[in-house]
């Protein structure tokens, strides 16, 4: 089972990559995150902790691709805020659905949770300044 999920969303994910628009990619790869983080969820209701962590790093994966294609495009935030903003909104929302996973877990399973919440953190925190750059030149 765990190497049949591996598999499957390695393929997605490898898939994604192919993607030759960067903020297409973007988009695509916080909804592969989205739903990594369902089976994660579905993964630890089955009792499945492994399977579970395996699609933890796949949330972390798909998140860090987002901001690493978004970067690629070389496109300044205050020009090109839209893809920026969303992408800042979708990782605030992976943060808070980690947060409930980790809350339902057993104290001993939220290690599986931490590493991949703090990486979410601070890739949403440097959009959050991108986008806040955007919002202070804007009020100025």
């Amino acid at each position: 089972m765990l190497l049949l999920l591996t598999l499957m969303l390695a393929l997605d994910l490898t898939g994604i990559k192919a993607e030759p628009r960067l903020e297409k990619r973007s988009q695509l790869a916080l909804q592969f995150a989205d739903s990594a983080l369902d089976s994660a969820r579905d993964l630890y209701k089955k009792g499945e902790v492994d399977a579970c962590r395996t699609a933890l790093g796949e949330v972390e994966a798909g998140v860090q691709l987002s901001y690493d294609s978004l970067m690629a495009t070389g496109k300044d935030p205050r020009r090109n805020s839209k893809p920026f903003k969303d992408a800042e909104k979708s990782t605030r929302q992976i943060l808070r659905r980690l947060d409930s996973l980790s809350d339902f877990m057993s104290a001993f399973d939220r290690g599986a949770v931490e590493p991949v919440q703090r990486t979410v953190s601070d890739i949403h925190d440097r959009s959050e300044e991108h986008t806040s750059e955007l919002q202070s030149l804007t009020n100025l």
